[in-house]
């Protein structure tokens, strides 16, 4: 069938293995000083390994492969114990995959005897504490930043209304295959590079982060092209020298990619400078701001 793998650039790879323990499903393995994936059978394509990589090695592709099998994972994954089977549960309650975690929890009843845990606790884990109403996905929806959830902001605080709020964009393109890293705009600028779904999620996103900065936006998930990506921001920093760089990530694994380009880009430039990395809630909060 056709679905979403795990793609590794074996150029990329430096064998680090910062992959292979947030593969709960372990379908990776650093083999031959490389990240391997294994098992077809054992992947499940959500891509929680993708912001594990510091060197972007790590892409989803479409291809024909193997239906995955939550029965051979979950078989396999007991021997790991109790920490790492809660966790790819977990991993499946988030990703809304309803058919696979019901599949892996007729396993563990019809095992208990063999399980480092009990039933109870599998319970607890999955029914305790809801603090968001998930809706059933379908197979292969991404990472964890693409499961259907709602969330109550009555208790949020709203501001005052103060009319119609102006842009602090003052440039054009902002995506990052568009813009031109000559233009003369960015010439010693303090500059935000930017997830694409940073500015929807956080609602004063404008006065908080645009202002005073100019902006490029990516996608670590979804946009082709990466390496480009990497060129573009060395250049940046290189020639019109940059002042200093923030990035906006969502608190997604995946997101995280869009650091480690930057972080790269910084490491392959000729000159240093200062990156923050600012990480949003999916409802709008700023969990951290730190230098990196």
């Amino acid at each position: 069938m056709i679905r979403e793998i795990v793609k590794i650039d074996e150029e990329l790879c430096n064998g680090c293995g910062d992959c292979v323990p947030n593969c709960h499903e372990g379908a990776l393995q650093i083999i031959d000083g490389k990240a391997r994936l294994i098992s077809e059978l054992m992947c499940d394509g959500l891509g929680a390994c993708l912001g594990h990589c510091p060197m972007g090695a790590i892409t989803i592709e479409k291809r024909e492969a193997d239906d995955y099998d939550e029965v051979v994972v979950i078989s396999q994954m007991i021997k790991s114990g109790k920490a790492t089977v809660f966790a790819h549960l977990k991993h499946l309650q988030e990703h809304g995959e309803t058919g696979f975690l019901n599949e892996a929890l007729t396993y563990i009843k019809a095992n208990r005897d063999i399980m480092p845990f009990k039933i109870s606790e599998v319970h607890e884990l999955l029914h305790g504490e809801k603090e968001h109403k998930q809706e059933a996905a379908g197979p292969g929806c991404g990472c964890a930043g693409s499961a259907p959830q709602s969330f109550n902001v009555a208790g949020i605080k709203m501001a005052a209304p103060v009319g119609e709020v102006p842009s602090q964009l003052t440039q054009w393109p902002v995506q990052l295959h568009l813009i031109n890293p000559s233009a003369s705009y960015f010439n010693g600028a303090d500059l935000l590079v930017a997830a694409d779904c940073a500015g929807f999620a956080y609602g004063n996103f404008h006065n908080d982060f645009i202002k005073g900065r100019k902006m490029i936006i990516a996608c670590p998930k979804l946009d082709q092209g990466k390496d480009i990506y990497i060129q573009k921001l060395v250049k940046l920093i290189d020639e019109p020298r940059v002042n200093t760089i923030t990035v906006v990530i969502m608190e997604v694994p995946c997101c995280g990619g869009l650091s480690q380009m930057v972080q790269m880009a910084a490491q392959m430039a000729s000159r240093k400078v200062p990156v923050k990395e600012v990480v949003i809630s999916i409802k709008g909060e700023v969990l951290t701001e730190e230098w990196m």
